[in-house]
This record gives structure tokens, C-alpha cells and sequence, in this order.
């Protein structure tokens, strides 16, 4: 991996120090809801606008041509980052867009009889879908609750749901409230042995660890490349004969094999540019290298909050096989003072359920207020991690 350094000024939002625009040097620590954009996706983005081949795809003339050899290559590269074929690649506005496209092409097939098996572990893009689904079509959503202790997801809560009537299973490949990292391989097998299809949300994965998505062996598996340094775009892979199967909601044009059934209307090709871009980043500095670096900063963050008087880490106690993602509580404040404390100081947080509707309630947090939600990304520094540090430390003596 390159000097951290080095990684840092390749993110103009980080290098310049006046984030916000408001003229000075912010610490990061917003990632799981959205990175900063990597330079090279910044310009592939920006190109792509300037080149003239701002078109549209399957055309005889030469700006077409570039639109669906964008197409390819962006595919290429996302079949490399995950791990599998490219031909199943979805590209769509944001993965909740690309869920519920699926969602809504899946309930065609199932009725009153049929089951599906949801998580509290989920952010809710990937619970939410199928519970339209379940209210249009009959069938149950059965939920596999987490251990509330530990925040993590034991293979045996899902398997245990798992019937004869199972048709589909959604499982996160990691919390994007706590960070922990279900064995989603394991699930996937005994859904399959039951007959059953999965989902597998990669979203807060992908930026943090190497992803296989052949080993996993899921159906389709889900990824948002703003949550990796990339634009505002979801890429949702779906196995090829499960992509040709399904009965997709589309306009009568559109495409009757492939992903095109599944993507409404003319992509972002700006957006696919800059996917490119960001993937081909994350393939270059190594994902494994990203991981051992983020695990240092996590490990500095954990511990420095464990030992503040009147902060308790929610979740997780250690660092052991998960993102590098926690929530945190302050005693005697609420999470939005907190979050609005540590704005003051300079230091970037989130406060709420973060979407992860369903976990807040076994973590021992309000449904809506939820806590203090802290990520390290690749750009995080030993000193951001001090200033947030600092920034607690104060608040909580108050």
C-alpha cells in the first residue's frame, strides 16, 4: 500500500483542508455513509463530460460505440473487485433503487405459501424491499435477530428460520451500524441446500476487505461505490440465470435477457466512469493492505474510547473480524449533542440509526435517536483519530 500520506492528497475533498467550504481541516470520520471521491474518478467523471461521448448505447456511430465499451469495462473491473463473472452487472442509482427493482421482479413469482428470511443486523435497504414485497404478495418475512451482547449475527439464527417454504434469504455482509461481518458463505450454503436464494449486502463490505463473491456463492450481492471512494451509483451482481429468469417491471423496449431488465432507463455513464476509476484505485492499492491499515486506526479508536470515563462502545468490544465501524454513547448526552459537540470541533460523525432501523432496539439504543456512529476509511489518520479523541474526552467531562 502507499504511504497514507500519499493516499490522502489523492482525495481533493481530504487534501485541500477546507472541506465544507468552510475553510479548514476536518477529520473524517463519515465514511459509512459516504467517502470522499478518489481523484481519478473525480477526472474519469469529469472526462467523460468533456470527451463528446456523452451518447447513449448500442448506436452505429462512434460515441455509442464508447457508451456501451464503457459498459464493458466497468463491468470487467467490478467482476475483478468481487470476484465473479461480470456479465451479471447491474448498474443503478443507489443499491436501495437496485433492491427494490429486484424486489419488485421477485414477488411476480411468490405467494401466500412462501417465506422469506430478513436480519435485525440489515440497514434497511435490504429489509424494507422485501416487506413491500411480503404486504403486495402474501408471503411472511421471518427475522433473524443478532446477538445483542456481542452485535453479531450467529450462522444458526438464519439457518434456524431456513424451510421447505424458504424462497429467498437477505443477509448484510457487514453492519454497517457495528461493522460485524456475518458468515455469509455458511448461510448461503444452507439456503441453498433448502432450495433457497440469497442476497448478500455488500455495501459497507466492499470498501473494507477482499470480496469473493464466487466463494460466498450468493445469488446477488449488492455494493454502492460512493461508500468506496466512487460516485453516487449502486452495482447490484446478479447470477446470469436468475438475471434471464426473473420477471423484470421494464419498459417494452428494454432488453429481455441481461442486466439491462433490471436498470430503468439510460445509466449515469459519468457515474460508470467514475466507477471504473475507483474500482481499477481500489484494485491498485489492495484491499488486504486497505484492511491491515484501517485495522491500526480501529484499534487506536476502540481502545482510546474504552478508556474514557461515561462513553460506552456499543456493539463489539474488540476489533476482531469486522469493519472498521462502531457507535458509541456519551453519559448525559444526547447523540446529536454529541455529533454536533465534535462538528464544533472540526471532527465529522454521524448520530442516529444510521438506517439500521432494526438493530437499534437490541443494541439498547432509541429507535430513532440511535448514537454516535464513527468509520475509518482509508484516509483516516493516527491524528484524526486523537482529535476525536480530544473531542470526547472534553465533552464527556462536562
Amino acid at each position: 500500500m502507499s504511504d497514507l500520506h500519499d493516499i490522502r492528497r489523492r482525495f481533493p475533498g481530504i487534501a485541500t483542508g477546507s472541506a465544507f467550504g468552510t475553510g479548514r481541516d476536518w477529520a473524517r470520520f463519515d465514511g459509512p455513509a459516504g467517502t470522499q471521491v478518489v481523484d481519478v474518478a473525480i477526472e474519469a467523471a469529469a472526462e467523460w463530460q468533456r470527451s463528446g461521448n456523452n451518447a447513449n448505447s448500442h448506436g452505429a456511430f462512434a460515441a455509442a460505440a464508447a457508451c456501451d465499451a464503457l459498459v464493458d469495462r466497468t463491468s470487467a473491473v467490478m467482476g475483478r473487485l468481487l470476484g465473479v463473472d461480470p456479465t451479471g452487472m447491474v448498474f443503478g442509482p443507489s443499491t436501495t433503487a437496485n433492491m427494490m427493482a429486484l424486489t419488485r421482479a421477485i414477488g411476480r413469482s411468490l405467494g401466500p405459501d412462501d417465506e422469506i428470511v430478513c436480519t435485525t443486523l440489515d440497514h434497511d435497504s435490504n429489509v424494507a424491499p422485501w416487506l413491500l414485497l411480503a404486504a403486495d404478495t402474501g408471503a411472511t418475512v421471518r427475522m433473524a435477530e443478532f446477538d445483542s451482547a456481542t452485535g453479531r449475527l450467529r450462522v444458526d439464527a438464519v439457518t434456524s428460520l431456513i424451510g421447505p417454504s424458504t424462497r429467498w434469504v437477505a443477509v448484510t455482509g457487514s453492519s454497517n451500524a457495528v461493522g460485524t461481518v456475518p458468515d455469509v458463505a455458511a448461510i448461503t450454503l444452507a439456503a441453498h441446500e433448502a432450495g433457497a436464494r440469497v442476497v448478500v449486502d455488500g455495501v459497507h463490505l466492499t470498501p473494507h476487505r477482499p470480496v469473493d463473491v464466487a466463494a460466498i456463492g450468493c445469488d446477488v450481492f449488492t455494493t454502492s461505490s460512493y461508500k468506496w471512494y466512487g460516485p453516487h451509483a449502486g452495482i447490484m451482481w446478479v447470477q446470469s440465470d436468475l438475471l434471464d429468469d426473473l420477471e423484470a417491471y421494464k419498459v417494452r423496449p428494454a432488453p429481455e435477457r441481461g442486466p439491462g431488465r433490471l436498470q430503468y432507463g439510460t445509466p449515469s455513464w459519468e457515474a460508470l466512469a467514475g466507477i471504473e476509476a475507483a474500482a481499477d484505485f481500489l484494485l491498485d492499492v489492495g484491499l488486504d493492505a486497505i484492511a491491515a491499515s484501517e485495522a491500526e486506526r480501529f484499534a487506536r479508536l476502540i481502545g482510546g474510547l474504552h478508556a474514557i470515563d461515561g462513553v460506552r462502545v456499543v456493539g463489539p468490544q474488540d476489533v476482531a473480524d469486522r469493519a472498521p465501524t462502531l457507535m458509541f454513547e456519551v453519559a448525559g448526552q444526547t447523540p446529536v449533542a454529541v455529533s454536533e459537540r465534535l462538528a464544533a470541533d472540526g471532527v465529522a460523525v454521524w448520530d442516529g440509526h444510521n438506517y439500521a432501523v432494526e438493530a437499534m432496539g437490541p443494541l439498547g439504543l432509541d429507535a430513532e435517536a440511535g448514537a454516535v456512529r464513527a468509520g475509518i476509511s482509508i484516509y483516516t489518520t493516527d491524528h484524526d483519530v486523537d482529535r476525536l479523541l480530544a473531542a470526547v474526552i472534553d465533552l464527556a467531562a462536562t
